[in-house]
């Protein structure tokens, strides 16, 4: 199902969420790598793409089934962003449409589509319970402390389940502080200890996307390379071979050791 251009194979990605932040930075850097369909639920922002561009764009709710199905059509594989991503999100105000029952059809569309994989945005809220003191693996049991944190874990026992029990590979990447508004206001040890770059994040989708089959579900720490970490990244590089380049202390010019204990 790759299609090739000048001699060229793109392999077909649906991105939802495409016009978040994580989703545009994504998109700008592999926009040659990969045969993107676009899709959010508000598509201005990304209309703007040249007329000759070699990619689509969709508007997409992804609490409903049908249109995610639609979405899904003809894709190779999905890299799904689009979430509610405050914790401090109404449950049922928006967590139960746009995290719960969106991520369960994106995965049942992706599925019902023979789509080779699924790649989840899970967050670092997913285990944010855990002391600051040691780094976090990607093997210990969840430890959520909001009803957002609980929505990424609902979503990684969704990704095992269509990886294990329907064949749908996948992977959830638990993503640390991503150049994020409130790191910028308290920039401390603790917070920027779990800081992500742009750069070292698409870094880490890429070799998702393109995991072999034989990876059949994981989870990875989506942290950049901090002098002190708040996610281990150990088995993340080892599967992935991933090597980040950013640090959020050089990021922030923050010293190692300055005191502070906010958000994460």
């Amino acid at each position: 199902m790759s299609s090739t251009h000048e001699g060229i194979d793109y392999v077909r990605v649906l991105l939802t969420g495409a016009a978040g932040r994580i989703g545009t930075a994504f998109f700008q850097e592999t926009a040659g790598r990969y045969r993107f369909r676009l899709a959010d639920r508000t598509i201005e922002a990304l209309t703007a793409l040249p007329p000759a561009s070699d990619h689509e764009v969709v508007q997409l709710d992804v609490a409903d089934l049908d249109a995610c199905r639609a979405a899904c059509a003809g894709m190779e594989a999905v890299l799904h962003l689009a979430a509610d991503p405050s914790p401090e999100a109404d449950f049922y105000g928006s967590l139960l449409d746009n995290n719960i029952k969106g991520t369960y059809n994106v995965f049942r569309a992706a599925k019902d589509a023979s789509c080779r994989r699924v790649v989840f945005a899970s967050s670092v809220h997913a285990v944010v319970g855990y002391p600051a003191d040691i780094p976090i693996p990607t093997d210990v049991p969840v430890r959520p402390l909001n009803m957002y944190g609980v929505s990424k874990c609902f979503g990684e026992a969704v990704a095992a389940a269509f990886a294990y029990g329907e064949d749908l590979p996948a992977i959830a990447v638990r993503i640390a502080a991503y150049e994020a508004p409130w790191l910028q206001e308290r920039p401390t040890a603790r917070n920027v200890s779990a800081y992500v770059s742009p750069r070292d994040l698409n870094q880490l989708f890429v070799p998702c996307l393109d995991a072999p089959p034989e990876v059949r579900f994981a989870i990875v720490n989506g942290q950049s390379a901090n002098r002190i970490s708040r996610l281990d990244l150990a088995s993340t590089r080892d599967l992935l071979g991933y090597d980040p380049v950013d640090d959020g202390f050089t990021r922030y010019d923050v010293i190692p050791d300055q005191p502070g204990d906010n958000s994460l």
